[in-house]
Parts: structure tokens; sequence; C-alpha cells
């Protein structure tokens, strides 16, 4: 949302009806939790919105999304209850990456009920996928689950994506890793290495 001048051209563009005209109710903005400009966003383009949470406290958020340690949860949550135009038929959409023993816990869905009360909210549940030497693992499928009922039986949709392209390194968030290139360190250091066996 720092480009949000060029976010909002972009959404007039694509919903203009002389253009693409897409209803601005089937677009969707997603954040990470740029806080200030979230309400902004709302007026100006009537938007829908999506923010990737994956904590339910500031002290593991601020760890796997660094943005929170700026805008924390109670100013992000702040400016999604001041979101333009929330009900039921427009929901706050919530990306929650399933991390195996990190955020899965029972009580952590418990948290993450209390945290959205008062949000119209569906929150996605994320597999996560791996990378080769990635510190986080998937939470078994059997916790995605029992985490997934704690939602519903809050009243919250919270389908369980399915994930794809994991066998290739292709799904989302593993490209990075496979492109990533050495740095001119490493390379001397291999360089080094080889010469000296």
């Amino acid at each position: 949302l720092y480009n949000l001048d060029n976010v909002a051209e972009a959404i007039d563009t694509i919903s203009d009806g002389d253009g693409i005209a897409i209803g601005r109710r089937r677009i969707t903005v997603s954040t990470a939790g740029v806080a200030p400009k979230i309400v902004e966003l709302g007026e100006r383009t009537n938007a829908m919105l999506a923010i990737s949470l994956h904590a339910t406290n500031d002290d593991l958020r601020n760890e796997i999304v660094p943005i929170n340690r700026k805008y924390n949860l109670k100013e992000l949550f702040e400016a999604i209850r001041a979101y333009p135009g929330l009900g039921n038929s427009r929901r706050v959409t919530f990306e929650y990456v399933m991390l195996k023993g990190v955020n899965d816990s029972l009580a952590e869905a418990r948290d993450l009920v209390r945290l959205l009360r008062g949000v119209p909210a569906k929150i996605n549940l994320i597999p996560f996928n791996p990378w080769p030497g990635s510190p986080y693992e998937c939470s078994d499928w059997d916790t995605i689950e029992e985490f997934a009922e704690v939602l519903n039986q809050a009243g919250y949709a919270s389908p369980i994506r399915t994930p794809r392209g994991r066998d290739i390194l292709a799904a989302c968030g593993q490209l990075r890793s496979e492109s990533v290139k050495k740095s001119a360190a490493e390379k001397r250091r291999e360089a080094l290495e080889a010469a000296a066996e």
C-alpha cells in the first residue's frame, strides 16, 4: 500500500466500463499490514481487503511478518475495523500460513477467533510450502483441520487451500528459493574449498 496512488489508478482502469469492467467487489487488494493506508484504500477504491496475518500476537508476528514491528496488531485491527463498507457481504479475507509447532495450536485458533471478534471475516488456511533450508515445516493435515474446525464453530469460513506445485518447488513462496543467486563471497569460498582439495 506504499504505492496506493498506482494501486488506485490500476483499480480505476480495471473496473472502468470501457475497459476490462471487473466489478470492484471482485477486486481484492492484499497487504501485510500498512495500517495507515488501509482506510484510504477502501475510500479510494472500494476494493475487497485481504490481510496476510499468520500470527495472533505481536511477538510471533514481528518474527514472521516484519512489518508488524512498524504497525502492530492493535493498529492493524483499528484500521481493519474502520475499513469502509464492511459487513456480511463484504468480509475481510485473512491469510494464515500453517507453520508446524509455530502458529498452529488450538489455543492459537481460539486466540484468532478472539482477535477477529466483530470483524466480518473469512480465514484462508494455507499449508506452508517448504523450500530447501527453510526454518519452518508445514503443519500436519489433521492439525490444520482441527484448527479450521475451531474457526468454523465460531462462525468463520476457513477453507484450507490445496497445495499445488510443491513437488517442483513452484508453489507459493517457493520460487524465490530456487532463484536466489550465490553471493560473490559464497562463490569465492567454494572456489577456495575446491582449490584446497
